[in-house]
């Protein structure tokens, strides 16, 4: 049984090659040729072949998790113990990550995998369990446990949306910092992608189609488990859309779908990003 930790836990005065061979020949009794041989073909599979010869302090986090990953796979384990392994890591470098764990799922290795990643374990998965309070709630298929939850606390868990919502009630709002809070967020929760389309929407909303209505609500959502990110555009007590047909269409050549309606508050538009 292998281990891969959080934290990675490479051993710093060795290098990458080290790293791996140590145990095979200390305990496997593996001939350090074969080791290396073995050690080289781990590195290719997880892409880090050409930091053989690096030590880990000059390695960013997703290449050490991969890294780590290599060394666990080296001692041939029947089943790899996966504990948080993106928690410690910059939301940029958790695809990499990911992207090998998949890799490993497809060629059939039994993996136990603790992770918050809602996507990726409803995609990687055969059989989950949800834990809440210590105690495990569900068990189940991807499709019963995401689709079909039967405790509230595992739909509420499943369908988590992250939000960022601005109030703006005067044309002296600081958009500085609202182009700063839509980065962090979309950092935070590995949507980087969406970021620069987010704020231009933004800016064009609030300078140009509704400059004229004060006080709104700005909101950003990510649905974590859908991948739907939204903006919402909030104006109180107003009854009918601001948008003119020349605005819907700026805006519908650049989201994937554009919904104006009335709500019990006023008139919201949101604009649904790819």
């Amino acid at each position: 049984m292998g281990m891969v930790f959080q934290s990675f836990n490479l051993f710093e005065h060795m290098t990458v090659l080290e790293n791996i061979t140590y145990a095979p020949t200390r305990l496997l009794k593996m001939s350090e040729a074969q080791a290396r041989e073995e050690a080289m073909e781990l590195l290719k599979k997880v892409g880090m072949a050409q930091k053989a010869d690096v030590y880990p302090s000059s390695l960013s986090g997703g290449q050490k998790q991969r890294v780590a990953i290599a060394r666990s796979l080296a001692m041939h384990p029947d089943v790899i113990l996966f504990d948080e392994p993106t928690s410690a890591l910059d939301p940029t470098m958790v695809g990499e990550v990911l992207s090998v764990i998949r890799q490993l799922a497809k060629s059939g290795l039994t993996m136990l995998i603790v992770t918050h990643e809602m996507r990726f374990a409803r995609d990687v998965s055969t059989r989950i369990f949800f834990m809440n309070e210590g105690i495990i709630y569900e068990d189940g298929t991807p499709e019963q446990i995401f689709e079909h939850p039967v405790h509230s606390a595992t739909k509420a868990f499943v369908n988590r949306i992250q939000k960022l919502v601005y109030e703006i009630d005067s044309d002296d709002f600081d958009y500085l910092q609202i182009h700063t809070g839509l980065n962090q967020f979309c950092l935070k929760y590995n949507i980087t992608e969406k970021a620069e389309l987010a704020y231009s929407l933004v800016k064009e909303m609030l300078f140009t189609h509704m400059q004229s209505f004060r006080p709104l609500t700005l909101r950003l959502t990510h649905t974590e488990l859908s991948g739907v990110t939204a903006l919402d555009f909030m104006v109180e007590h107003l009854s009918d859309s601001p948008l003119t047909d020349a605005a819907r269409a700026s805006l519908r050549a650049q989201v994937k779908e554009l919904i104006e309606e009335p709500t019990t508050r006023g008139f919201r538009i949101k604009l649904i990003i790819e």
